[in-house]
């Protein structure tokens, strides 16, 4: 099963890889409308959301929204050593650090931990998805272990590339309510 995932995740990613810039930035702002549109956006107080690297679907623009919408924004912080992650408040985009791999986490003088109970929505990342919401992440495991406690609402963003009839689905696997997708433009 992880040499399936693995080849799935080069596949995929190879395929997101290909996609030029301008059509990134439009289904990625045709993935952010179709979520500001989405029930759970809009009673959500509080979002859990990944500072996005391409090839994943842009972010920015939606942690931009839920501060001009008054919303809490909370992004995840990886602790490797335990292969947890909790969420912490981002006010500014100057509380991001560059930490392994190049992902953006947030800096921890500067902001605070937020308990699972406190956040609405989670925006779950991923590499490929079935119409069910079963996930293939990135391979660190980090959200199937902290969904294991969350009770509030997930979704994901998916670029058409993104999107697979079945997946390799283990015990520990734990789908999104909902996966946004739009037609490739």
């Amino acid at each position: 099963m992880k040499q399936e995932k693995k080849l799935l995740r080069k596949r995929v990613m190879t395929e997101l890889e290909k996609m030029p810039k301008p059509q990134y930035e439009h289904l990625s702002y045709m993935l952010a409308n179709q979520l500001f549109l989405d029930e759970h956006w809009k009673t959500a107080n509080t979002i859990g959301v990944t500072v996005s690297r391409f090839p994943e679907a842009d972010t920015y623009q939606i942690i931009r929204k839920a501060w001009e919408q008054g919303k809490t924004v909370v992004i995840p912080k990886c602790l490797p050593k335990t292969k947890e992650m909790v969420f912490r408040t981002l006010t500014a985009f100057d509380q991001l650090e560059t930490v392994y791999y190049g992902l953006l986490e947030p800096v921890e003088a500067a902001t605070a931990e937020r308990a699972p109970e406190d956040i609405d929505l989670i925006i779950v990342p991923g590499l490929a998805f079935t119409p069910d919401g079963y996930r293939l992440g990135f391979g660190g495991g980090y959200y199937d272990r902290y969904l294991q406690k969350f009770n509030g609402a997930t979704l994901s963003l998916a670029f058409p590339a993104q999107l697979v009839s079945e997946l390799p689905v283990e015990d520990h696997d734990i789908p999104v309510g909902k996966i946004i997708s739009v037609k490739k433009a």
